[in-house]
């Protein structure tokens, strides 16, 4: 027998959502930190030559660094 579902297993799970909006690069390194129940990452910048990482912070700092990059050769193909 069938159960009705519930409007909880409708609702998007807040973890699934990404609150930030980041050019897709393949130089970044995202790094978990472990910080309670909240979902917290360090980024490195790995360009030139994927060596030496270069620490740029959270999410939040990485975000306009990140967005300023003139290097347009490293971001994804599909990255606008």
């Amino acid at each position: 027998m069938a159960l009705p579902l519930t409007d909880a297993a409708h609702d998007p799970d807040p973890y699934r959502l990404a609150p930030h909006r980041i050019r897709r690069c393949t130089f970044r390194r995202l790094i978990h930190v472990e910080a309670g129940d909240e979902r917290v990452y360090d980024v490195e910048c790995l360009y030139p030559d994927r060596k030496v990482p270069i620490p740029i912070g959270d999410l939040d700092t990485a975000m306009d660094v990140c967005n300023a990059c003139t290097a347009a050769h490293i971001f994804r193909p599909d990255e606008g």
